[in-house]
């Protein structure tokens, strides 16, 4: 039977999803409805109904958009090509990509101006990968799989090679394909600061503590938040058993009968209120009286407001 419950700290938002957060809500009132978004401004699936709720629309088909609409950017970016073509129908862009996602974009056009062959750690599909392999040319690496695959001698030795990645990847599994890459190509250049970002690292670090602490970790945030899937991984993978829940609804109680000390956290675009009413709930099941918070680190990040 549980007795006590730990919350990770830090953990929910970001700077850069409070920061989409504030654009959307200030593009709401000075704009109204309706109001045009190119994808999920986060990955969070309770956030993204209450825009919907709210009288935003998400259409990621620029052919869609009526001309001269308000077209807001995700936090995930987008392509050089899509802002070509959501210009061309004179939308009012607003763009609430994430200032960390916009740096691995410098990045990328920096070292394509330098004739770079450049490989890209991250997740086919992904908005993030799509808007950053966008830039420019780029080989995607999604796994250690991929990255011992490659053969040095399928690429020009008189290029310099450089890798970058998406911002919210492992940082275990990511050390371990660059270590690859190092030893396939001694000169590889990565950029001067890290890709992931620091909500990222900081939230994988604090689930690291927290497996020493608890017997069973419930990380939460939704199946599509990559950052989210990355906490669990980093939970099991310190020998701890995690699983990834929307809401209360979704706790696997019959996972929790036996043991005594249960961890909770949650992904970089879950709104704490989320995580309150999950606590609320499985304290009132359970009569859970100690609840407890890890402190791994305190974030004091915070990121300025386009023009709206």
């Amino acid at each position: 039977m549980i007795k006590s419950i730990i919350l990770a700290s830090p953990r929910g938002p970001c700077a850069g999803v409070n920061r989409a957060l504030d654009i959307i809500h200030h593009a709401l009132k000075k704009y109204k409805t309706p109001l045009y978004v190119n994808h999920d401004l986060v990955h969070n699936k309770h956030v993204v109904h209450d825009l919907k709720q709210r009288g935003v629309i998400f259409e990621k088909n620029i052919e869609r958009i009526p001309k001269g609409a308000v077209y807001l950017f995700s936090a995930h970016g987008v392509s050089p090509d899509f802002r070509r073509q959501a210009k061309k129908r004179n939308l009012h862009i607003i763009d609430a990509t994430c200032p960390l996602v916009t740096k691995v974009h410098t990045e990328a056009k920096k070292y394509a101006d330098e004739n770079a062959i450049i490989f890209f750690i991250g997740h086919k599909g992904h908005p993030e990968a799509e808007g950053t392999t966008g830039v420019t040319k780029m080989f995607l690496i999604e796994n250690i799989n991929d990255a011992k695959a490659i053969h040095p001698s399928d690429y020009p030795t008189d290029k310099p090679i450089v890798v970058l990645t998406q911002t919210t990847l492992s940082t275990d599994d990511t050390a371990k394909i660059l270590k690859i890459l190092r030893l396939k190509f001694p000169n590889i250049k990565t950029p001067p600061g890290k890709d992931i970002c620091y909500a990222t690292t900081n939230r994988q670090e604090a689930v690291k503590k927290l497996s020493n602490k608890c017997d069973f970790i419930l990380v939460v945030g939704s199946k599509h938040s990559s950052n989210s899937n990355r906490l669990v991984e980093t939970a099991r993978s310190s020998g701890t058993e995690s699983i990834l829940i929307d809401n209360f609804s979704e706790v696997p109680h019959k996972n929790l009968k036996n043991i005594q000390t249960l961890g909770i956290t949650s992904g970089a675009s879950v709104p704490d209120v989320l995580v309150e009413k999950l606590v609320n709930d499985i304290k009132r099941l359970y009569n859970i009286a100690d609840i407890q918070t890890l402190e791994v680190l305190k974030e004091n990040v915070q990121f300025s407001l386009p023009k709206i």
